[in-house]
């Protein structure tokens, strides 16, 4: 049975320090050799906080994997709106602006890790986390961007979008 050691980490910048030094250290892998990889593949999530599994293929040979997982909605929202966090007051002073374009790209990205059947309910989940940071969407309150889903108005772009998987 490999050993899995789950962490989360600043894209491109794990260190040997916390969290992970402690947590590989133990099952005897060279934690630089680690570190190294990990930054290697998590460089396209720089300023993010991604999760990484490192996978113990064999003890004796010290031989491991990394799988690097996407960021949460929340870290994806963040970078493409280029807002260092969510509104202290969502709802009353929005931190930015995200376009139906933004809210497919991240919709995409994430639905494999959501309980999301399709790309229209995977993005209201998208929009549902962007209130909740005080984030509007196409300029207008996310509320009202769900129930014009509700309602079609985007059921042409969605189509686009699914034609393009």
């Amino acid at each position: 049975m490999p050993q899995v050691v789950e962490v989360l980490v600043e894209g491109g910048k794990a260190s040997p320090g916390p969290p992970l030094g402690p947590a590989i250290g133990p099952l005897g892998l060279n934690v630089k050799q680690v570190v190294d990889e990990i930054n290697k593949a998590t460089k396209d999530f720089e300023g993010m906080q991604v999760p990484v599994k490192i996978i113990v293929t064999d003890p004796k040979k010290k031989t491991f994997e990394i799988e690097v997982g996407v960021p949460p909605v929340s870290q994806l929202i963040k970078k493409e709106i280029g807002a260092p966090k969510g509104s202290s007051e969502p709802g009353h002073s929005p931190v930015g602006d995200l376009s139906m374009d933004a809210v497919i790209r991240i919709a995409k990205a994430k639905i494999d890790q959501m309980l999301a059947p399709n790309i229209k309910a995977a993005a209201k989940e998208v929009i549902g986390t962007a209130l909740s940071m005080g984030v509007t969407v196409e300029g207008k309150d996310p509320r009202e961007v769900q129930r014009e889903i509700d309602e079609g108005v985007y059921d042409e772009v969605f189509a686009k979008a699914e034609e393009a998987e």
